[in-house]
């Protein structure tokens, strides 16, 4: 009896137990029925659903003009799924033959057991068309857009250029990819668990988004000027390199930014014959040889910017009330600084002369002088005050920071070479927005070239606003450098850039590149006008030019032809 009662009571906590079980089971498959019906609904549409996507049609880039500098072309991608290919061998040899692709390349891929495997993208239309007359099972050709630049080489280093996807890559291409780029679509086809897809099912389509329009301030005929100068320089000088900037000192909207020798923006890792004759680059990798090429000397480059910077000198000591115009100086042809002997560039000396004299023949003694009239603290402060040791901020990636002396290293050595341009390496675009404060009054103003974006149906239009700040410069030592610079065009060194009918202002550069004693050098001209209310500003460096040197030669010359164009365009 006992054994019996023992085997019911064992039967019954089974039968419990299959009962929990049961009421478990029950509960689990109503929450995945109800609850969850929504969530493996989509899950399953997604087992069946292959994607094919369809580019956004990239923003354009236009000038300020509205002249479209970046723009788009109709080309094809074409893709293969394996499960719809009714004849491989045919699909191969037409694919390989139109494409002009390896076989092999061709077959791994159409062999390959995938929902979708890409052939090619930026495929010509005419070349995608003539692909879909074979009517090739399980070959799609979808139209997209590809990038295309109507200028070839023209703001190169400016504009950037895209990757196979349409990303930017460099430049004002990468800078504004948010606002360029869109939302790309799909095109949805049901299949059937095979891969096969289900006949009399309708493919859904999800409509591409496509990019802003960018804006800029760069304008093509300013910017095709400078390109075309800078080229003949490069020929007639054989220098190594020449850039050219151009903005308005009163708001930092840059007109143009040449870096020669540009590339081709159409075909931009086919290496320029410059950068792949260039001995100096011969152990470099081919990518590395790309990213010289590509590089922006205007931003990405540092260098010692020579008496140019006598400008910032000048303010400072104006500034510090540490020297007058009519101060009586005495050049030698050199300056006894500790134990060194720094040299002027006329070689006898300037004799006698003023501190206005003194600028005008950019006389190194001179301000040997008067930087140590100013003092190293006085001219450090006036270097962060007209932004030389931060960015500019300029939107273009990749830019470089001064390399400047710890003011506690300088001694009496360091501020004089300091003083005339020497022993500290900026970028020309910070020379050119410290002394467009300097010329504009004294606003410190953020160099830039986007100005807004719209939208490709027009409704959203987005201005961009750039940071001004107050430099501190007074208004009378920003009129009394206009003068100065003035006269150095018409009476000094920079009279090679004087232009009957215009009031220029501007300051010659001969820097010598490093190590000192490799004759190499860099000649520059900083000009801007009309001098009494400037309206542009523009630098100039010819990097390591053959046979003359002098900026004042060569650079200041090259100056008014740009200007010669550019004035009569710009100022009415």
């Amino acid at each position: 009896m006992s054994v019996l009662f023992y085997h019911r009571k064992k039967i019954r906590l089974f039968m419990w137990i299959l009962l929990v079980i049961a009421a478990v089971l029950s509960a689990w498959l109503c929450f995945l029925m109800i609850s969850q019906s929504g969530y493996y609904e989509e899950r399953a549409e997604d087992l069946h659903e292959r994607e094919r996507v369809i580019k956004a049609a990239r923003g354009r880039i236009l000038d300020r003009n509205g002249v479209v500098l970046a723009d788009n072309q109709l080309v094809c991608t074409v893709t293969v799924i394996h499960n719809q290919i009714t004849d491989p061998e045919r699909v191969i040899k037409v694919l390989s033959e139109t494409l002009k692709l390896d076989e092999a390349f061709v077959r791994e891929r159409v062999e390959k057991v995938s929902s979708i495997e890409k052939i090619r993208s930026n495929v010509p239309k005419s070349v995608g068309d003539e692909i879909r007359s074979y009517k090739l099972d399980g070959v799609n050709v979808d139209e997209d857009y590809a990038r295309y630049y109507p200028y070839g080489q023209l703001a190169s280093k400016v504009l950037g250029f895209t990757g196979a996807d349409n990303q930017g890559i460099i430049g004002l291409e990468v800078k504004y990819d948010e606002y360029l780029a869109g939302t790309a679509g799909a095109i949805l086809t049901t299949t059937d668990v095979r891969g096969l897809e289900v006949e009399n099912t309708a493919e859904k389509r999800i409509e591409p988004e496509n990019g802003s329009d960018l804006y800029i301030s760069l304008d093509y005929n300013i910017q095709a000027w400078c390109q075309q100068i800078a080229d003949k320089m490069l020929e007639q000088k054989a220098a190594k390199g020449v850039s050219i900037v151009l903005m308005n000192p009163q708001n930092g909207e840059i007109y143009a930014m040449v870096n020669a020798p540009e590339f081709n923006l159409n075909e931009p890792y086919v290496l320029t014959g410059a950068i792949a004759a260039d001995e100096a680059l011969a152990d470099l990798s081919d990518n590395d040889k790309l990213n010289q090429m590509w590089r922006n000397a205007s931003i990405n480059d540092t260098y010692e910017p020579g008496s140019t910077f006598k400008i910032i000198t000048a303010t400072a000591a104006l500034e510090e009330k540490a020297v007058r115009l009519d101060d009586a100086f005495f050049c030698p042809g050199f300056k006894i600084v500790e134990d060194r002997r720094i040299r002027c560039h006329k070689t006898g000396g300037h004799g006698a002369q003023t501190f206005l004299q003194g600028f005008m023949n950019s006389c190194n003694p001179v301000f040997i002088d008067v930087g140590a009239r100013a003092g190293t603290d006085a001219m450090y402060d006036y270097f962060e005050k007209l932004g030389l040791f931060e960015k500019t901020g300029v939107d273009l990636p990749g830019e470089s920071a001064s390399i400047m002396h710890k003011k506690e290293n300088i001694g009496a050595v360091e501020l004089a070479t300091i003083s005339f341009g020497q022993s500290f390496q900026i970028t020309p675009m910070q020379l050119l927005r410290a002394v467009s404060a300097i010329v504009n009054g004294g606003e410190l103003v953020t160099p830039h070239f986007a100005v807004r974006t719209v939208s490709a149906d027009g409704s959203d239009v987005e201005a961009f606003q750039y940071e001004v700040s107050d430099s501190g410069i007074s208004e009378e030592t920003c009129e009394t450098l206009k003068m100065m610079l003035e006269k150095v065009v018409s009476e000094g060194t920079g009279n090679k850039a004087y232009i009957e009918g215009y009031r220029i202002g501007g300051k010659t550069a001969t820097s010598q590149k490093l190590p000192r004693g490799s004759g190499k050098y860099i000649a520059s001209f900083l000009g801007f006008a009309p001098a009494d209310d400037p309206q542009v500003i523009g630098i100039i460096l010819i990097d390591e030019p053959e046979g003359a040197y002098y900026g004042g030669t060569i650079a200041a010359p090259v100056m008014k032809e740009i200007y010669e164009n550019v004035l009569p365009y710009l100022i009415s």
